[in-house]
C-alpha cells in the first residue's frame, strides 16, 4: 500500500499578534494612555483590586475598564457601580484569553480619546493569557494567598511576562501555608528584580505602596 505523507503547516500566530501589539503600544504612547493588562487565576481578586485602585486614582487620571470574560456582566456591573468611571464588558466565546485583535476592538469600543489609563481585566487563567501579548504598556499578575507561593514555580510564563506582581488577600494568611519570602524568591526565580506588593484589597491594606508605584508607571505614559 502506498504511504500516504502528512505535510503539517502551520502558521506562527503568534508571531502576527506580537506584531499587532506592538502596533498598539505605538499608538496608546502617542496618544499618552497608560494601558495595563491584569491578568491571574479565578478568585483571586482582581475586580476587588481594581475597585480599590480606581476609586483612589480617579480623581487624579481619567479611568475606563475592560472587563473581560467568557460570559456574564458581573464584573463589569461591579465596577461601573462601585467606581463610577466608563466601563465595558467584552465575551470571548468560550476563549480562555485575550488576543491582540480581541484588545484592540476592547480598545476602540471604549473609547481611549480623553483618557489616561485604562485598565483590562483578563480571563481568569494562569496559562492562556501570559501567550498572548495584548499590547498592554505593563502587564500586572496576581498572586492569592490560598493559591500558595508556588504558582510561580508551576506557571512560570505568566510570571515570567509580568512587570510586577501582586500578592493578595493578605488578610487570610494565617488560615493558609503561605510564606511570603518563598513566594518572592519564587517570583525572582522566573523574573528577577521585578516588584513584588503584599496586599489586601478588601481590608485595603499594602495598597498605598501599590497606588505609588501605578501612579509614578502612569505619570511617565501621559507626560
Amino acid at each position: 500500500m502506498e504511504q500516504i505523507k502528512v505535510v503539517e503547516i502551520k502558521e506562527d500566530i503568534r508571531s502576527r499578534n506580537n506584531e499587532q501589539a506592538k502596533s498598539i503600544r505605538e499608538e496608546l504612547k502617542e496618544k499618552k494612555v497608560f494601558f495595563l493588562n491584569v491578568m491571574s487565576s479565578p478568585g483571586s481578586g482582581k475586580t476587588t483590586l481594581i475597585v480599590n485602585l480606581v476609586n483612589r486614582l480617579k480623581k487624579d487620571f481619567r479611568i475606563g475598564v475592560i472587563e473581560a470574560d467568557i460570559d456574564s456582566d458581573v464584573d463589569a456591573r461591579t465596577i461601573s457601580e462601585k467606581t463610577g468611571v466608563k466601563t465595558i464588558q467584552i465575551h470571548t466565546a468560550g476563549a480562555c484569553h485575550l488576543t491582540c485583535q480581541m484588545s484592540y476592538e476592547s480598545l476602540c469600543s471604549l473609547g481611549i480619546d480623553g483618557l489616561d489609563f485604562v485598565i483590562l481585566e483578563n480571563i481568569g487563567n494562569l496559562v492562556c493569557p501570559a501567550e498572548f501579548d495584548t499590547g498592554a504598556t505593563k502587564n500586572m499578575v496576581l498572586l492569592s494567598i490560598p493559591e500558595g507561593d508556588d504558582k510561580p514555580l508551576k506557571y512560570p510564563l505568566m510570571f515570567e511576562v509580568a512587570d510586577f506582581v501582586v500578592v493578595t488577600k493578605a488578610d487570610v494568611q494565617p488560615a493558609f501555608d503561605f510564606s511570603l519570602e518563598s513566594a518572592k524568591r519564587n517570583v525572582g526565580g522566573r523574573n528577577k528584580d521585578i516588584p513584588v506588593f503584599f496586599t489586601s484589597a478588601l481590608k485595603d491594606e499594602g495598597i498605598d505602596a501599590l497606588e505609588e508605584y501605578l501612579r509614578g508607571e502612569i505619570k511617565k505614559a501621559i507626560c
